[in-house]
């Protein structure tokens, strides 16, 4: 594939598509970047980001001022067209399709034949068949001989976009071998990482039971902290004990599952497959409980004080980064406002402002406390001394002060 000759429309300009479409401008692809959101397309224009991620503010001014990237609202004509759009739960926990299919028929009128059009997002399995080509359809070009379609799953952390995009195994799953070919000719293009041959379908189930895999993993742990609370046992002792067996590895438990995959994506499986995937529902089930109950140990605690103040560690989904999607800590801090437990003190380092709720710093946090909610292990948290606590009620949700 030749790389400066090669144009790339990549739709959705989120935490994937940006990061996507700054690395291929920076590798030489003539790259348009598409959002239905004015202000982002406007922001990246002027070599800006709208998101957070290490050095991506780098790569998009570097791909911006190169001229190899350039945002717009609606998509133009290419060799290429990466779908990195939302796939949202609905109300009912069914997946919602409608920003795919508002993508694949947006790139139709700009197809010609030889194009490859690759579906990053989520999604449920059968999406790529039954949405997306059904959609390209409606080009006239007969697809698989024409226009070649693949699945492709993102596989990222949050805080390593930039560095796993390109080292990480890609999984391509082709509408049939010609699609697969072609997309891992232009994945290995660019992916140092090894590019894995597959079918549509299985890439699709693969992506999802990667991100469930962990979810029923976490849901063990988080099982197992409620048991350990009960019987009176410290959940960070037992796991430190359990896990000294050879074959046994039990994950951290925490206050719940965030992120936009792993709290997301098992409800694809489910909502295709609810006879055979019980203990998926149950883990996922488990897991969107747990926020409840750490909300109910701390207003069992709040119960102590006439005027409790309650310091809250932490919003995001995860260590270090200040992503909201899912998080759930952002829900037992809203959970306990909405039922005025006490007054909140709030710090998320990660943060500048957040509208809701005013931050504040940790050590201010701690110091005006009567409850201190540890509920993201932040670098800024995990060097806080026990000492500080003194006196404090402490409910640790992720074994900082174990």
């Amino acid at each position: 594939m030749n790389i400066v000759e090669t144009k790339v429309c990549v739709l959705g300009l989120g935490y994937i598509g940006l990061p996507t479409a700054s690395l291929l401008g920076t590798k030489g692809f003539e790259v348009q970047g598409v959002d239905i959101d004015p202000s982002i397309v406007k922001t990246i224009n002027e070599g800006n980001i709208h998101i957070h991620e290490p050095d991506l503010d780098i790569l998009v001014k570097s791909a911006v001022q190169s001229g190899r990237l350039k945002a717009a609202a609606e998509p133009g004509e290419a060799d290429v067209f990466i779908l990195t759009v939302p796939t949202p739960l609905k109300e009912n926990r069914e997946p919602d399709l409608s920003y795919v299919e508002a993508a694949v028929l947006s790139i139709t009128p700009y197809l010609k034949p030889g194009n490859i059009v690759i579906l990053e997002s989520t999604c449920p399995v059968g999406t790529t068949l039954e949405v997306v080509v059904t959609f390209l359809q409606e080009s006239h070009y007969e697809v698989g001989r024409d226009i070649y379609v693949a699945y492709c799953p993102e596989r990222v952390l949050p805080g390593r976009i930039l560095i796993e995009l390109v080292e990480n195994d890609r999984i391509v799953g082709g509408i049939n071998e010609a699609s697969t070919d072609k997309a891992i000719e232009f994945y290995k293009s660019f992916v140092r990482g090894e590019v894995l041959a597959t079918d549509a379908t299985t890439a699709e189930l693969a992506k999802l039971s990667e991100n469930t895999f962990r979810d029923v993993n976490i849901a063990l742990a988080n099982e197992l902290s409620m048991v350990a609370h009960q019987e009176g046992v410290n959940i960070w002792e037992l796991l430190r004990l359990a896990n000294r067996h050879p074959r046994v590895n039990i994950l951290q438990p925490g206050p719940g599952v965030g992120g936009h995959c792993i709290a997301v994506d098992p409800w694809f499986i489910v909502a295709r497959s609810q006879e055979q995937a019980r203990l998926i529902r149950t883990a996922r089930e488990v897991n969107d409980y747990k926020p409840y109950w750490v909300i109910e140990r701390v207003k069992a605690s709040a119960n102590k004080f006439k005027r409790p103040v309650i310091g809250c560690l932490g919003l995001a989904f995860k260590a270090d980064v200040g992503d909201l999607r899912e998080s759930p800590a952002l829900e037992i801090v809203k959970q306990l406002q909405a039922e005025r437990v006490g007054e909140l003190l709030i710090s998320e380092p990660n943060l500048q402002t957040y509208d809701a709720f005013e931050l504040k710093p940790p050590e201010f946090v701690i110091a005006k406390s009567d409850i201190v909610l540890v509920l993201v292990d932040h670098k800024q948290f995990r060097s806080l001394k026990a000492q500080d606590l003194h006196e404090k009620i402490l409910i640790d949700t992720r074994g900082i002060f174990q």
